[in-house]
């Protein structure tokens, strides 16, 4: 009987508001899964594991799974994240008594350009969760839920990366808008070290953490401006939690102000009134260029004051996305016309308009 492979397609993400803020707990973020994926396709083998990924053109690599590990045969650093997502699987499969044969695992992925310009759209988030979701749905009996794809794939990103708050995994788990409060990575990394067991993790009560979908408004146009220059997220997290350390005062206002200017946009949303959903928008930008010049860190570039600004000319509101210093920018505009004569005006400022919109799914298999 000749093998067949099952491919598995995650979404990338953007950061829409309250960045920074979702580090600490119980503040709420909104996120959003975009339409670029992460492809990663399971082939059933006979004899031998291998793993390819195509993005760091790393083909056919060995791998085995030894003393509750994932081995594979390189000493190429970039398989970590791979690596870790695989072993968590594996032991989480493996808690639950369920077989695994050998198989071949290759991971596509669009989240960049074709000539590697990283866009910000959450990379190593979506490839976790794709190669988690994968061997959960190839494995497993019954389809996995969303939630435990997100609970394994949080794991396994915090074991690997350290930090993070998770908003990404989830837009690449479940899809959609989210309403999300982070799991806070030093509560689930501790819990992780002190666990034996993956299962009683998964099913242990995230204080912390909660997600549920919102609804974007039908009457309000979503635009994605990038400014040409990638951001490290890890340097500009460090420079703001540095700045509560060195002035507590400034930390704890940037709180309160993107608190209040998320819950105006998460209001604008649900009730879809325009005039509050933007006006959110307009005050998140005030508390994240606020709180970046605190902590003697640009968290609004020049080419993202432009991308924000040309909005706000044209009666929309804009803001970074994610960590900023580069990377994208997001614009609400409240009309086709403006959203359209928007990413005119940007592409005449040296900001490339990029087509992304909300993907309502999460993990699937397609």
């Amino acid at each position: 009987m000749p093998n067949t492979s099952m491919t598995i397609k995650v979404p990338g993400k953007l950061m829409i508001a309250g960045e920074f803020a979702v580090l600490e707990p119980h503040h709420n973020l909104a996120v959003m899964a975009v339409n670029r994926f992460v492809y990663a396709t399971i082939l059933r083998s006979h004899d031998n594991n291998r793993l390819t990924l195509h993005d760091f053109n790393l083909l056919d690599l060995a791998w085995e799974f030894e003393k509750d590990r994932v081995i594979v045969n390189t000493d190429d650093e970039r398989v970590r994240f791979v690596c870790d997502a695989m072993t968590i699987s594996y032991r989480y499969l493996k808690e639950k008594k369920v077989s695994i044969g050998k198989f071949h695992l290759s991971i596509n992925s669009e989240l960049d350009d074709e000539s590697g310009n990283k866009y910000g759209l959450g990379s190593s988030a979506a490839v976790v969760t794709s190669v988690v979701s994968a061997i959960l749905n190839e494995f497993m009996t019954e389809e996995p839920s969303k939630e435990l794809i997100f609970r394994l794939a949080a794991i396994s990103h915090v074991k690997t990366q350290g930090n993070g708050s998770g908003a990404d995994v989830a837009a690449s788990s479940y899809g959609g808008l989210l309403q999300y409060s982070s799991f806070q990575a030093e509560w689930l990394r501790s819990a992780y070290l002190q666990s034996d067991s993956i299962t009683a993790l998964v099913e242990m009560d995230w204080i912390y953490y909660s997600s549920k979908p919102i609804s974007m408004p039908k009457s309000i146009y979503f635009c994605v401006g990038w400014t040409g220059k990638p951001a490290s997220t890890a340097k500009l997290v460090d420079k703001i939690l540095q700045l509560k350390l060195d002035n507590l005062d400034a930390y704890r206002t940037f709180l309160k102000n993107s608190d209040d200017a998320v819950a105006e946009f998460l209001k604008g949303m649900q009730e879809e009134n325009i005039d509050l959903l933007l006006s959110g928008v307009k005050k998140n930008r005030e508390a994240l260029s606020t709180v970046g010049t605190h902590a003697n860190t640009p968290i609004e570039t020049p080419l993202l004051s432009t991308l924000c600004n040309i909005a706000e000319s044209l009666g929309g509101a804009a803001k970074p996305s994610g960590a900023g210093g580069g990377d994208c920018g997001i614009a609400f505009m409240p009309t086709k016309e403006k959203a359209d004569e928007l990413e005119r005006l940007w592409e005449k400022a040296g900001i490339k308009p990029l087509p992304l919109q909300p993907n309502p799914f999460g993990a699937k298999r397609i």
